[in-house]
């Protein structure tokens, strides 16, 4: 890479951070560390990084607060990362914004390979000018927008990239293994309810119309319909 992709590791536990940051360096990315999270949010906005990698439990504020605060001015990829691996946290972690959720203990090797998807993914100089149109909705892969009803939609970069994927594949039903291996770009080791939350924070997003629609196909998947 030419230009090393920056990444910032929010852990409290020193040797895991220290372990992570190694690793990631010696895939040739750069990387800064902080402790607890209000020096996140401090670091943050200072080191401009492409991606943060999370973890949960923090002093001060935790991990859920810091993606929080991360989201209200930016939607660069967060992979959350925590011993905590109950189901309801990982869907509150992607309900609030994380790209990707990791339970400890973790391999190096599957985190380095996960970072380098989710950066491949998200990168913007990887696409041509794509652009997906239908009736109040255009889905901008080049410049990461979508317009809807004529006002610009916030959405993180895996929302998008699965909306503009099932409305560049009009009608075609995709199961949920399917949605996760192309939209995550590597084989997904978790719950495929990871698929249902982004459709979830679609659909509170943009809401079906006369000409078109996010359609549940029970006991399979989704597609975007188009009438």
């Amino acid at each position: 890479m030419d230009i090393k992709s920056k990444i910032l590791i929010v852990d409290d536990d020193v040797n895991i951070s220290e372990l992570i940051s190694l690793y990631l360096i010696k895939e040739g990315y750069e990387t800064n560390v902080a402790h607890n999270g209000n020096d996140a949010i401090t670091v943050f906005q200072t080191y401009a990084p492409n991606l943060v990698i999370l973890d949960l439990m923090l002093p001060g504020r935790d991990g859920y607060d810091v993606c929080k605060e991360i989201r209200k001015i930016s939607n660069i990829p967060i992979i959350m990362l925590t011993a905590k691996g109950e189901t309801f946290d990982k869907i509150l972690g992607l309900e609030l914004g994380a790209d990707d959720y990791i339970v400890k203990p973790f391999d190096t090797k599957e985190l380095t390979a996960r970072v380098k998807a989710v950066l491949r993914r998200y990168n913007p100089k990887n696409y041509k000018s794509k652009q997906v149109v239908v009736p109040n909705l255009t889905i901008n892969l080049s410049n990461y927008t979508v317009m809807y009803k004529n006002e610009t939609i916030d959405m993180p970069p895996k929302e998008l990239e699965l909306l503009f994927f099932l409305a560049s594949n009009p009608n075609q039903v995709f199961t949920r293994e399917q949605l996760l291996d192309r939209i995550w770009g590597y084989e997904y080791i978790g719950d495929t309810r990871t698929v249902d939350v982004h459709i979830k924070r679609i659909r509170e997003k943009i809401s079906e119309t006369d000409s078109w629609g996010i359609k549940t196909v029970w006991g399979i998947g989704y597609k975007f319909e188009v009438k």
